[in-house]
């Protein structure tokens, strides 16, 4: 499945998570991901609330983890063989590099979490679902995201913690929560999903490039 997430859609009710399910989430965040001492607040939310919590890189994960929250205050309009009778909800995970600029709004460093919250609001937006092996295109012309990379799309991988576990649970309210990790792809990397499926990239992938952390000139796996 593919989106294009540059087409704006209606804007949603507001969507929000209960102060219960917050501190759940959160709490869930801080035991499996990491304790996050700073937020990227949203200032206009035309649908769900949509922050950003900062990970920091730490000596066994040298990467920071971008985790949007509010995402998952919204049910997606998911299969019925793929969830069970409480729905489907998400949120979205973004790995960056241990030196990169997170709090530049420079395009070369500001794209990833741009691309985060643009994918976040796609199931409201599209009244859809999003899950592992999605692919989303960056903008309608199928071009770069940024000047800085030839990267132009992105799959979506089940998030594991350092154990290898699926990162997923389900609330107290019933409530089945899942944490998709954004990997960007190159347009030969997108065309090989296409044709052979994800679990045939992911087989091209050598283990230290996973997890896959942003990197806008690593190497090509389909070249």
């Amino acid at each position: 499945m593919i989106f294009d997430i540059f087409r704006k859609k209606n804007p949603l009710p507001k969507y929000l998570y209960t102060e219960e399910e917050l501190n759940e989430l959160e709490g869930y965040i801080d035991s499996h991901f990491g304790s996050f001492d700073e937020v990227f607040h949203e200032m206009v939310s035309p649908d769900i609330h949509l922050d950003v919590l900062i990970i920091e890189p730490t000596d066994d994960e040298p990467y920071f983890k971008l985790i949007t929250e509010g995402a998952g205050a919204y049910k997606q309009k998911a299969p019925k063989k793929y969830v069970d009778k409480k729905g489907h909800y998400s949120e979205f995970v973004i790995l960056l590099p241990a030196d990169w600029n997170i709090k530049s709004n420079e395009s070369k460093w500001y794209w990833p979490i741009g691309e985060l919250k643009k994918i976040a609001r796609v199931p409201g937006m599209y009244n859809t679902w999003l899950g592992p092996g999605h692919t989303l295109h960056a903008n309608e012309e199928m071009e770069s995201v940024d000047s800085s990379t030839k990267q132009n799309s992105f799959v979506l991988l089940k998030h594991t913690d350092s154990r290898g576990n699926s990162c997923e649970f389900r609330m107290k309210s019933g409530k089945y929560m899942n944490f998709y990790v954004i990997m960007p792809l190159y347009p030969e990397e997108l065309d090989f999903i296409f044709a052979n499926g994800l679990d045939a990239l992911l087989d091209r992938i050598p283990d230290e490039d996973l997890p896959p952390i942003v990197n806008p000139n690593r190497r090509n796996y389909c070249v």
